[in-house]
């Protein structure tokens, strides 16, 4: 009998039209003599599944159920293709175990901590992962330049604690210019995280569980063609990510371990994507995402097919291992 499938997408955050197009990708791979999918599109004002026709069906969220011509449908599993709050912080991995349906990414606890650069990047520190020096700061905390750059050196980066796709976040060269910097973090998130420029090469590393084993995927080296890997970058072509990364097999074994280190310490399940900047041969680890980028064009699809895994067979995997730890 098939499954029925929620693929969860949208969001409220600024990230919601990459995780649209995610959700879309996931619907039209998954595997119809297995699955039959739902798209599900989660805003704050309304949550509904929207069917072939455009026509929208509201979700009930007392059990995360819709009515439709068919009648009531409910869902065996959740795909989560939601960046952002509130599929990437926890709130949904929550509120889906207090119902009682399984979902594909990491539980809740894991992805309020990842979100949260600053305190994922603490919680790795005693096993090895190594980060850049950061400052912090909280909107309402008095602002002194000269002790912030006194940690950091310049230029450093300014970024938003809880964003992706490199919303709120400027690489500063110039002390004048770092009050407008922290003004635009502030603009994304009430807490951000100012770091050290760390001079290296740019790998990201995908780290999933696949058929019940952890599996690190082929590493991709990012190579901008901007100042940093921002959102014009990620989204829009202005960069080259090359699959496997151009960097000695020391390197990939250091990074590799790393990434796989994270995951487990973490207990992890799902999807990652860490990212790390090589500094001498040794790796540090800037954020690990827990719903990357599914697009064909997104690194961590593009990571499986390196390693053999089609689009069908790394969403429908994803979805098994919920299923058996329900």
């Amino acid at each position: 009998m098939k499954k029925n499938i929620a693929i969860i997408m949208g969001g409220y955050s600024s990230e919601f039209e990459i995780s649209l197009k995610s959700g879309g990708v996931v619907y039209n791979y998954l595997n119809r003599d297995i699955y039959r999918p739902y798209r599900i599109h989660i805003f704050k004002g309304e949550w509904f599944y929207l069917d072939e026709d455009g026509k929208k069906y509201p979700v009930n969220k007392n059990d995360f159920s819709i009515n439709t011509t068919d009648g009531k449908q409910t869902f065996d599993c959740i795909f989560n293709a939601i960046h952002g709050t509130p599929g990437e912080d926890g709130l949904l991995q929550a509120y889906f175990e207090l119902i009682g349906i399984p979902q594909t990414s990491c539980d809740y606890y894991q992805a309020a901590l990842t979100f949260n650069k600053r305190d994922l990047l603490s919680a790795l520190k005693p096993y090895g992962i190594k980060a850049a020096s950061s400052f912090y700061l909280n909107q309402g905390d008095p602002i002194d330049e000269n002790t912030i750059i006194e940690k950091v050196g310049l230029p450093c980066f300014v970024k938003a604690n809880k964003a992706g796709s490199s919303f709120g976040i400027s690489k500063v060269y110039e002390k004048s210019k770092l009050k407008a910097a922290i003004e635009n973090s502030f603009q994304e998130d009430d807490e951000i995280i100012i770091e050290a420029f760390l001079d290296g090469t740019e790998v990201s590393v995908g780290v999933i569980t696949y058929k019940g084993q952890t599996k690190v995927l082929p590493i991709t080296e990012i190579v901008s063609e901007n100042d940093f890997f921002d959102y014009q970058a990620k989204y829009e072509g202005k960069s080259q990510e090359i699959t496997p990364a151009r960097i000695l097999d020391l390197q990939a074994k250091r990074v590799s371990e790393l990434a796989k280190r994270a995951y487990e310490v973490l207990k992890m399940k799902g999807y990652s994507r860490s990212e790390f900047i090589f500094v001498d041969d040794e790796p540090f680890m800037l954020e690990m995402n827990t719903t990357p980028g599914l697009t064909t064009e997104s690194i961590l699809p593009k990571q499986a097919q390196a390693a053999g895994i089609s689009l069908s067979e790394l969403f429908g995997s994803a979805i098994e291992e919920a299923l058996n730890k329900k």
